[in-house]
């Protein structure tokens, strides 16, 4: 039988989460899915109607919750599987740092948008 190799530690933090927010992503991309393509269709939506979705707080909160939680599901995957790859030593620890710099630009990004769409001012 082949060995199992993986650069999580199961039942460890990072192991847990990348579970926990595997399955509310696929929660909430369900439920944006159902939203946007069944309830209201494609050619339906349009800026108004969604600035008008970003104006109240739950769907605001759980659109900026969907971007903190696919951007950690998504920067934890990449950088373990490169680790599982063998990404070890200096190289290991420069991608970690542009990795951890690329989602606080993204983090970012993305809340200064939502803030744009719902109204907040971005001061």
């Amino acid at each position: 039988m082949a060995t199992r190799y993986s650069s999580f530690k199961q039942g460890g933090r990072l192991w847990l989460l990348q579970r926990i927010t595997a399955a509310f992503l696929l929660v909430v991309l369900a439920f944006h899915f159902f939203l946007l393509h069944f309830v209201n269709h494609a050619n339906e939506v349009s800026f108004l109607a969604s600035s008008a979705r970003m104006g109240t707080v739950s769907y605001y909160s759980l659109m900026v919750l969907f971007l903190l939680t696919a951007t950690f599901h998504g920067v934890n995957g990449v950088y373990n599987a490169l680790v599982n790859q063998g990404l070890s030593g200096r190289k290991r620890t420069v991608v970690k740092w542009t990795l951890v710099a690329a989602s606080a630009v993204l983090i970012v990004q993305g809340i200064r948008t939502a803030n744009a769409w719902a109204g907040i001012p971005l001061y």
